[in-house]
């Protein structure tokens, strides 16, 4: 009995080290549970700070911010219930909604948005939207006051006709409000307690994220509208499941152990397409996918070597491949969907090899190897760079491609650390965002590639005029520079297709491709849908 108890104290101990999750409350009953898959785990759990692309996803259906955007690409509110601006721009005063309750009970007031947002801007943070909201971005806080519970003031140093668009990013976690006991005595951070359609379940890192149905959530009036509108959770639990094979991922759909499956692979679609009980639903996407450039650094620091890798690509050619024609061919970093993707922003750079291996030679490149970073997340990505190698080759320049887990490949472009790298940015619907990936000081935030003095400067004409016809005057000018000196290469925009099992009703793509389980239900118990 004595090694028995042994026994089963060392078993639990070895199940307790391997559940790394935090789990506020026990579990749910048995109920419906919507099952959705991610590529890969999230970062964190702290909204807009380590995240990405999957992490952004999972925390909007947790949390939410004062403002959303909307279908169409405009903001409309969330947890402030309207607001006004200041005849000069700077002052934007947010009404709360009334009746809004955290997870944990308590009331929203304009307390909790203060507390949320100096977290945010505080010295040390790592929100992604706090160089955006600094000195150099475009605009700074100077002071969030409180006047009543009901209202929230924003104080900027200067008019920004782009803050709203800015708290609404994704990226940024929708500048989600939190509730200061998500942050523990110690100061560090616990898990979400926000004010969504699903509040907090279960991470087990590196298999799922369980989120639980809030039941005293109250939503807007209406029906899905972007990240904004109505929200209604449909179902009593959404699983998001870590499944990084595509084919595991769409065998897991077919054989029924997945509901949703977004973000399909390209390379996948034809097993899926047809299949009984499955139907797609697809979007093109407001992304962009191309090889970001170390300017600063022998051989790249060339112009010439680098219109050379440019003009060495078959961008149509390599993205019909790639994307098993799902994707569009695109060099401009305004995504084809955008509204401001006008006649100078279409033209496509063209192969000209001829012309590729005169600049080479023009620029004393003595075949010298350039590494590409890539990963396979998506699966694609290695597949671009295989054929880059590939296509600059016949130019006569030695593309290295090195392959690395997502982590590392993330890590090495957040700090600058490598020559060239294959990336994509997630979906942002204002063009000005777009360009604000690429643009800025690389001595500040190293994941900036293009630190012209120009480009800095027309970016911040950008996004400091609200008149559309000067704006895209601006942004053709903006164009022409990037083609000119060449920071990165565009190479496609992908379009987003989901498959669905036949049971799941509700759900809707759209340009921002974010998985939105919010207003998504099952079919009937005598379905199988209800779990």
């Amino acid at each position: 009995m004595r090694k028995a108890l042994a026994g089963l104290i060392l078993i639990a101990a070895g199940v307790g080290l391997g559940l790394a999750f935090v789990h506020p409350k026990p579990p749910p009953p048995p109920g419906s549970m919507l099952r959705a898959r991610l590529n890969a785990d999230i970062a964190s759990s702290d909204p807009g700070m380590k995240r990405d692309a999957n992490t952004d996803a999972v925390l909007l259906h947790v949390v939410e911010g004062l403002v959303a955007v909307r279908e169409d690409g405009s903001i409309g509110p969330m947890l402030a219930s309207g607001w006004t601006v200041s005849p000069d721009g700077r002052t934007y005063r947010f009404a709360l909604r009334h009746g809004v309750r955290f997870h944990n009970g308590a009331v929203l007031t304009s307390a909790d948005v203060k507390w949320s947002l100096d977290r945010y801007l505080a010295p040390g943070s790592s929100w992604r939207c706090k160089p955006d909201l600094s000195a150099k971005g475009i605009a700074a806080v100077t002071q969030v006051r409180t006047p009543d519970p009901d209202t929230v003031d924003i104080v900027l140093d200067r008019s920004a006709p782009l803050f709203l668009p800015t708290l609404a990013r994704l990226d940024c976690g929708s500048t989600g409000i939190s509730h200061r006991a998500s942050v523990g005595p110690d100061g560090k951070w616990r898990y979400p307690i926000g004010t969504g359609p699903f509040r907090w379940g279960e991470w087990r890192h590196n298999q799922y994220v369980d989120l639980v149905k809030f039941d005293r959530y109250q939503p807007l009036p209406g029906g899905t509208d972007g990240n904004a509108g109505g929200k209604h959770a449909l179902v009593d639990r959404i699983r998001f499941s870590v499944i990084p094979d595509g084919s595991a991922a769409s065998a897991a759909l077919l054989r029924g152990s997945l509901d949703v499956l977004d973000a399909l692979a390209p390379n996948e679609i034809g097993n899926i397409e047809g299949a009984p009980g499955i139907k797609l639903d697809s979007a093109r996407s407001s992304d962009f996918y191309g090889i970001l450039l170390q300017t600063g650094k022998p051989p790249l620091d060339d112009v010439r070597l680098r219109r050379a890798l440019a003009l060495s690509i078959d961008v149509a050619a390599l993205t019909r491949v790639v994307t098993h024609g799902t994707g569009v061919p695109d060099s401009s970093p305004i995504p084809a969907v955008n509204a401001f993707y006008g006649p100078a922003e279409q033209v496509l750079v063209k192969r000209d090899l001829a012309t590729a291996r005169a600049l080479v030679k023009a620029s004393g490149y003595r075949g010298e190897p350039i590494q590409l970073l890539t990963s396979h997340s998506p699966p694609e990505m290695y597949d671009a760079a295989i054929l880059v190698q590939a296509m600059a080759r016949d130019a006569g320049i030695n593309v290295q491609v090195v392959s690395l887990d997502w982590a590392t490949q993330l890590s090495q472009y957040s700090s600058g650390d490598y020559q060239a790298t294959m990336f994509g940015f997630s979906a942002r619907l204002d063009p000005s965002l777009m360009y604000n990936v690429l643009i800025g000081d690389r001595a500040v935030d190293p994941r900036k590639v293009w630190n012209s003095p120009e480009a800095i400067d027309l970016l911040h004409q950008s996004v400091v005029t609200g008149d559309r016809a000067q704006r895209q005057k601006i942004l053709d000018t903006l164009e022409q520079k990037f083609r000119a000196e060449v920071p990165a290469i565009i190479l496609y925009n992908t379009r987003r297709v989901t498959a669905l099992r036949a049971p799941v009703t509700g759900y809707h793509s759209w340009a921002a491709q974010t998985q939105r389980l919010w207003n998504v239900g099952l079919g009937p118990v005598g379905s199988g849908a209800a779990r």
